[in-house]
């Protein structure tokens, strides 16, 4: 299972074998260009300075110098290999992280934070920096240490002793520090939603005065995180200063028992020096990923996240091109409810609508109208049961074909940051100017938009917070009824109208049914049923009425022998309906 999970963002990385390999590759060169300074210092010792050779001494200064600016030029390749490894694998998933993100909020399962794409972010910066420069060199300490072995087998103990204690400091720095880095950044990403909350309602929490509560709750999770976060950094700061102090005392130490082998005649004195610097370079790849484990620990975790994000919502396999429904809708027998829900929250819904029918749908709050829309336009599934338009289950449809089929208007306009056209083309860089304008006549709030300082090119500003409420909700209802899609679904459509929306929005139903197309409205208000056909009614989250619009009314508001004032009558309540119609 946990190979299966991370086989996507496996694929992404795997994409990016060849740069690795590469980033190997120019390692493993950069590593023996490593061992030049130290062979250059032991020639010096050993021969310049015995010989008193100037020819020698500028020989090997220039070969030295040609060889360490390679090595140079190799490291500048490398890193810049390592960047472009980190974007390409942001490149590769950005898509999908952001289509799983929606998905996944659309759906309810998670907080509707930005998590995934700051763990994108993350594993890019890691791949970017020199966290992975550190893990390619690794490798290399056994080898360096067999080269000082060549210069004497006691030396390469030393070396092999403090490379095994830096090792082991590497491994605690994981044990002690994962724990309260997932902490932290648990409790980070709780601040960070509850901070985008307290921004989308900042108008309710300053009005009513619930600032200095949600500040409080805010804080108490930051500063949780900052606990946590301060914790781990304490310990990886004491295992940090550790394991540089241990390294000097290494370095001390090689040269304190090279001197004595020296002085026995053992080695020479280049030889000391040579291992000293090669004990430097291989415990340095150990010690830079102390200092980088953090990164790696972070890293780890972005890609796991991912790796399950993407594996629990998976990319829709390819549908077959259908024809453009323009019949009928079918409801058969539907129970339903959000996907993370085990009861469905509506149940017993069964009845069709075909083209050119309107219906309207009343019930008191909780009846299940707006379950009943995300239904309609597939953005939750039914559990039991099916829902078709010409025949098609609406999971069958290719999602972009099925989205320009459908309109919806729900309860909570949301806009985008762009210009009037561009939401009510649906963000649709190709959309004809006519159809945009077609759409805003439809609604009837062309010349509200023309009203505007810039008429369609006015920039309404993020979520459409430049407009007022009953102007989000006419051009949410332009963006509906935006390409002619066959069903409409309106949520509550007139919440924030005045009487001239209300007036526009009735004709636009009108106009919809002369066209084929069919119209389905949540109400709450009378007027939004009146150019309604059909009636269904909801209530406790079950159909208790569907039928030509005169008929249901009728049987609401004419109690049936023998029920009580407010009670139910046979299958509908009355008096909730009454008031209704």
């Amino acid at each position: 299972m946990k190979a299966e999970r991370r086989s996507e963002a496996g694929a992404a990385l795997g994409a990016c074998t060849s740069g690795l390999a590469m980033t190997g590759l120019f390692s493993l060169v950069i590593n023996l260009l490593m061992l030049v300074s130290p062979l250059y210092m032991m020639q010096i010792y050993d021969r310049v300075l015995t010989s008193h050779s100037e020819e020698t001494l500028v020989a090997l200064t220039v070969l030295v110098f040609g060889l360490l600016a390679i090595m140079g030029l190799l490291e500048l390749i490398r890193s810049r290999i390592l960047v472009r490894v980190g974007a390409r694998i942001e490149r590769g998933l950005d898509g999908r992280v952001f289509e799983s993100l929606v998905f996944r909020s659309v759906h309810g399962r998670e907080n509707n934070d930005d998590q995934p794409l700051r763990d994108l972010r993350a594993l890019r910066e890691f791949l970017s920096g020199p966290g992975p420069s550190a893990f390619f060199d690794s490798p290399w300490v056994p080898i360096y240490i067999g080269v000082i072995y060549l210069l004497h087998p006691v030396l390469a103990l030393v070396a092999a002793v403090g490379a095994l204690f830096l090792f082991c400091i590497a491994l605690l720095n994981d044990i002690i520090t994962r724990r309260p880095l997932g902490h932290a950044s648990h409790r980070y990403s709780e601040s960070s939603v509850m901070a985008a909350a307290g921004q989308r309602n900042a108008e309710v929490l300053s009005a009513m005065g619930m600032l200095d509560g949600l500040r409080r709750r805010w804080l108490q999770r930051q500063r949780d995180g900052l606990n946590h976060q301060a914790r781990a950094s304490d310990r990886a700061g004491l295992l940090t200063a550790t394991s540089k102090t241990s390294r000097l005392v290494l370095q001390t130490a090689i040269l304190g028992v090279g001197a004595a082998l020296v002085i026995q005649d053992a080695i020479t004195p280049g030889a000391m020096i040579a291992a000293s610097i090669i004990l430097g370079r291989a415990l340095a790849p150990v010690e830079q990923a102390i200092s980088q484990w953090r990164g790696f620990v972070a890293a780890r975790g972005a890609y796991g996240r991912l790796a399950k994000l993407l594996h629990d919502h998976p990319s829709p396999d390819p549908r077959l091109a259908l024809p453009r429904a323009k019949c009928v809708l079918n409801v058969d027998h539907v129970s339903a409810g959000p996907p993370a829900a085990r009861r469905p929250v509506v149940s017993g819904l069964n009845f069709a609508l075909s083209a050119g029918d309107a219906l309207a749908v009343i019930g008191p709050s909780a009846s299940g109208k707006s379950t009943l829309a995300r239904l309609l336009t597939g953005v939750w599934l039914p559990q039991n049961g099916s829902l078709r338009l010409d025949g098609v289950a609406l999971d069958q449809w290719d999602p972009d074909d099925l989205g320009v089929q459908i309109g919806y208007l729900p309860q909570d306009v949301e806009l985008f940051d762009g210009t009037v056209a561009e939401n009510i083309a649906r963000l649709d860089e190709s959309a004809e100017p006519e159809a945009i304008v077609a759409a805003a006549k439809l609604a009837g709030c062309h010349r509200m938009i023309l009203d505007l300082p810039e008429g369609y090119n006015t920039l309404i500003g993020e979520a459409g917070n430049k407009l007022s409420g009953g102007q989000r909700q006419r051009l949410g209802l332009a963006r509906a009824v935006y390409g002619d899609p066959f069903l409409v679904v309106l949520d509550e459509p007139n919440a924030n109208l005045d009487v001239d929306g209300d007036r526009a929005l009735t004709n636009a139903i009108g106009e919809m049914k002369e066209r084929g197309q069919i119209v389905v409205v949540m109400a709450h208000r009378p007027s939004a049923i009146a150019a309604a056909d059909h009636l269904l009614v909801l209530q406790n989250g079950r159909q208790k009425a569907f039928g030509p619009k005169n008929q249901v009314l009728a049987a609401t508001t004419k109690p049936l022998p023998g029920a009580q004032s407010g009670g139910r009558t046979g299958n509908v309540t009355t008096l909730p309906l009454r008031n209704q119609s």
